[in-house]
């Protein structure tokens, strides 16, 4: 299935602007609200539904510099509302 990118953005930041971020985030999500991304001249609204689903990755990258390690929060929905668990996440 192709992917189509409508939001990106990516640069270095603190973390403190990066939790920020992260709780405005989930202020929104907590309030039933839509979440509006912006950087610069982009933006996109979303309608994130009750129950989506909510994807954790971490993941380290090698190669030939040092390596790379991420942790990937993911928050994805059907353009119809559903979707399923199968677990709980805890974050500590």
């Amino acid at each position: 299935m192709p992917e189509e990118v409508l939001f990106e953005t990516e640069r270095t930041e603190d973390r403190a602007t990066i939790a920020a971020l992260l709780r405005s985030v989930a202020d929104k999500l907590d309030a039933g609200e839509p979440v509006t991304l912006s950087a610069g001249e982009e933006s996109i609204t979303l309608d994130i539904p009750a129950r989506p689903t909510f994807e954790v990755k971490a993941e380290r990258e090698t190669g030939s510099g040092p390596d790379e390690l991420s942790v990937e929060f993911e928050i994805e929905w059907d353009d119809v509302e559903g979707g399923g668990h199968d677990g709980s996440l805890s974050v500590e």
